[in-house]
């Protein structure tokens, strides 16, 4: 039997996922952070993106806005102001987003609009990453 820890992602909605997983992956705020059982003690904020839970041949795949994760030797906690299953999420929404986002960072009068266009981007990127993820792992798996 593989070693595990539990996972929990939690969103301003509720408990999204809770469960064994042997591996996450997760947007942190200074990079992509890969957890394994027994990993060290760690807190870092989130950034929009793809958090991926793997339990065996499962894998579970999330879109995060942004949060918190709380990584202890067997327990990742991941607070989330919004959580997403990535199969819920709508791609000609996030890349609409995305192109809306975009067009207003180009015509941003002030230094406000610019950082509110950055941080619609980002949301948009994120989901849009965590839909490719999906779709990558759907493809491998033959069910795309």
């Amino acid at each position: 039997m593989a070693v595990s820890m539990q996972v929990d992602v939690v969103s301003a909605e509720g408990l999204i996922f809770s469960g064994k997983a042997e591996q996450v992956f997760a947007q942190a705020a200074d990079g992509e952070v890969g957890i394994l059982p027994h990993h060290t003690q760690f807190l870092s904020s989130l950034k929009p993106g793809a958090v991926r839970v793997i339990s065996g041949d499962e894998e579970g795949i999330f879109y995060v806005n942004s949060g918190i994760i709380e990584i202890q030797p067997s327990v990742v906690t991941i607070l989330a102001d919004t959580a997403v299953r990535a199969a819920d999420l709508d791609a000609a929404k996030a890349a609409e987003a995305k192109r809306e986002a975009e067009e207003a960072m180009a015509n941003a009068k002030s230094e406000t609009d610019i950082v509110r266009a950055q941080i619609e981007l980002a949301e948009a990127v994120g989901q849009i990453q965590a839909l490719t993820k999906l779709r990558d792992r759907l493809q491998k798996t033959g069910m795309a």
